[in-house]
């Protein structure tokens, strides 16, 4: 079945580009030239992938994430940005985008990291997990994809559940960045593992009664992660 793929830019260039190309691949292309009309078609249509810039008319790209988020959605989302500064990828990745892309950028590039996105947002192997689970006041309930803590809900972005699942499905174990890079975000390879560090960070945040003295998510020095109840 064809992947549609929504390309939220307002570069006619780069949307011509991109769509033929895509479109070349097989992939189902529609477009939408502001943030308001692409938050407008991502929240009225089932997409597989949103390509999305930062800097839009009427609404830039932080916002159109962050409002898709908030409202549930959790198609995968590779950001396009023209700035290099850390601060914007780390606030893209916080606001719920899946990765990012650096303008310029060669286009299979881009084709890997969409086929990488695409593959992760399969549905996650739920073998051996039972509907729910819970430890330290959290209950986490896979068929809902909802997590709470003392009765409360806790927003996850689609990634960090992901990242949670993994860990429970491979409690007590020492698992590698390596490992996590390679099941949880689909990449073979990668040059640093520090947004693995990032997101189990974010993930603590949310969890752990003292992030800063994690009892569930436990750093193995030199090694990896280790979740245990």
């Amino acid at each position: 079945m064809h992947k549609t793929i929504l390309i939220i830019e307002d570069e006619p260039g780069l949307q011509l580009t991109l769509s033929d190309r895509l479109a070349a691949e097989g992939y189902r292309v529609e477009i939408a030239a502001t943030g308001t009309q692409g938050l407008e078609k991502a929240t009225k249509k089932s997409f597989d992938l949103i390509l999305l810039d930062i800097m839009l008319p009427e609404m830039n790209g932080f916002d159109v994430c962050r409002n898709l988020r908030s409202r549930g959605f959790c198609t995968p989302v590779l950001m396009l940005t023209a700035r290099g500064e850390v601060t914007d990828k780390v606030v893209g990745l916080k606001l719920g985008a899946d990765d990012y892309l650096t303008k310029p950028f060669e286009v299979i590039e881009l084709l890997a990291r969409m086929e990488a996105l695409l593959r992760r947002s399969q549905p996650f192997n739920t073998e051996n997990l039972t509907d729910q689970f819970s430890f330290g006041g959290l209950l986490i309930d896979f068929k809902r994809a909802e997590v709470l803590k003392n009765d409360r809900t806790i927003e996850l972005s689609a990634q960090e559940y992901r990242l949670l699942q993994y860990f429970i499905r491979n409690r007590n174990k020492t698992i590698s960045r390596q490992e996590l890079l390679d099941k949880v975000w689909g990449y073979e390879s990668m040059p640093s593992t520090r947004t693995v560090d990032v997101h189990v960070a974010w993930l603590r945040q949310k969890l752990e009664d003292n992030p800063k003295h994690p009892q569930h998510i436990l750093t193995v020095h030199k090694l990896g992660y280790r979740f245990q109840i």
